[in-house]
């Protein structure tokens, strides 16, 4: 019996000795973990406080990685960590910075569209739940046994099947990069113009006032 077969026996009689109204330790862990993650991202779309948006979307980051690492899946869970939460976290606090977002609460940062954010958050839930669903509904993934994410599966399975997907997501980040310091620069030529506006209006306001003195 080749160790596929083993596998695949494994996971059978996990089923069958398995039910939903007796979860195990590592199941009630990833309901608590999906509860707490689910809280981060519903904070990080509702606050106004840009920052705490960052940093609750690291828990929500986070969050998906100790998912990830109760399905058994090291190598996945640690990219989350470190391209996710490490990277793409650390670039939107630099366009954050970049930009001169307020720290404090902004009233700009809510669109007045909620009920249209909702429907469509909603919307692609749904969707993407019956999706997922749908294409692992007879899947059982044996929690106790080997690790399933290796580093050869994963690497395979990218970089054949979702390799275009892969590139558009680098392209994407690095034309927020580009986007972030546009707006910097455009923010600081408006400020310089501002600034020199202001030091050529002073003497003009002073001579006119010396004027004034002369004359009386």
């Amino acid at each position: 019996m080749t160790s596929a077969a083993a596998t695949a026996a494994t996971a059978a009689a996990a089923a069958e000795n398995h039910g939903f109204l007796s979860p195990t330790g590592v199941e009630i862990a990833f309901l608590l973990v999906g509860l707490v993650t689910l809280g981060a991202a519903v904070v990080t779309v509702t606050t106004r406080q840009l920052v705490h948006a960052a940093l609750w979307l690291v828990v929500a980051l986070g969050g998906l990685a100790v998912e990830y690492l109760l399905l058994t899946a090291e190598f996945i869970a640690w990219v989350q960590v470190l391209i996710y939460v490490g990277s793409v976290v650390v670039l939107l606090l630099f366009g954050l910075m970049l930009t001169r977002a307020p720290i404090g609460r902004s009233p700009d940062a809510d669109s007045g569209n909620r009920p249209v954010a909702l429907a469509v958050a909603l919307a692609a839930a749904a969707a993407l739940v019956w999706v997922v669903v749908d294409a692992f509904r007879t899947t059982v993934i044996d929690l106790d046994g080997a690790a399933q994410g290796s580093t050869g599966v994963t690497g395979s399975v990218l970089f054949r099947h979702w390799v275009l997907p892969f590139e558009a997501l680098s392209v994407l980040l690095l034309a927020a990069l580009v986007g972030a310091i546009v707006l910097s620069r455009k923010n600081a030529a408006a400020e310089a113009g501002a600034t020199e506006t202001g030091a050529t209006d002073a003497p003009a306001t002073d001579a006119r006032g010396a004027d004034r003195e002369g004359n009386r």
